[in-house]
């Protein structure tokens, strides 16, 4: 196992929701709660009934050790842009990479060809291990995710042979009518400052992927942590 207990992981960056919140107008006091633990532990259950594993967490840290200690060293990695993800430090462990993954996104940033780049993007989503951030959780065991492109979304429903979701506990809501709100309400104005101070641009909603129920035992797991990140 290759142990990163004791360094400290929760890395907020410039775009992280608190550097995020004045901007946005967003109501971060009804969507950026954490749940008492009645409500994790019922939420917890929901999803496992849906034939997700769960691995609960109360620390980035803790997360970010379970995200290496579960994909086996040499395989085929590709993550999605994750808020949730950089603050955990998992950008810095790919970059290190002790356990000899094969980094797609790596191969992908490498490619100087514009054609060939967006074609192994669009392969990307079916690496075998593609982890990704969670718009939100519905208490009834529903995942949304929302995307302008849907780069980050193309792996849920079936392309990764595993797909791993990071995500705080924030990210819980009563029903998936609240989800759907919540990427509305919540993230998408976040996101639109991010991009306007990354890129120079806005974003939108171009796509949402709904995990209702996973068919193939053992294919998505969801470190879940007792802890707000990402947004």
């Amino acid at each position: 196992m290759v142990n990163v207990a004791g360094q400290q992981m929760e890395r907020p960056t410039e775009y992280s929701a608190v550097n995020l919140l004045k901007d946005a107008g967003v109501d971060a006091e009804r969507w950026n709660r954490i749940p008492d633990e009645a409500t994790i532990k019922r939420t917890v259950e929901a999803i496992e009934a849906r034939n997700i594993r769960v691995i609960i967490v109360d620390t980035a840290d803790e997360a970010l050790q379970a995200v290496i200690d579960l994909i086996p060293g040499g395989a085929e990695v590709m993550n999605g842009y994750s808020t949730t993800l950089i603050e955990m430090g998992f950008d810095r462990v790919l970059e290190e990479n002790p356990k000899g993954w094969r980094d797609y996104h790596a191969v992908i940033t490498a490619e100087n060809d514009t054609e060939k780049r967006h074609a192994l993007r669009r392969k990307s989503v079916a690496a075998e291990y593609f982890l990704s951030g969670v718009q939100a959780i519905a208490e009834t065991g529903e995942f949304v995710a929302c995307d302008k492109t849907g780069s980050r979304t193309g792996a849920w429903p079936h392309a990764a042979a595993h797909l791993v979701l990071v995500s705080g506990a924030n990210k819980i809501v009563p029903t998936l009518e609240d989800a759907l709100r919540r990427c509305r309400e919540y993230c998408l104005p976040l996101e639109n400052q991010r991009a306007q101070r990354a890129y120079g641009i806005g974003s939108y909603i171009g796509k949402y992927v709904i995990l209702d129920r996973e068919e193939t035992d053992g294919r998505v797991t969801l470190i879940l942590i007792r802890q707000p990140l990402g947004y």
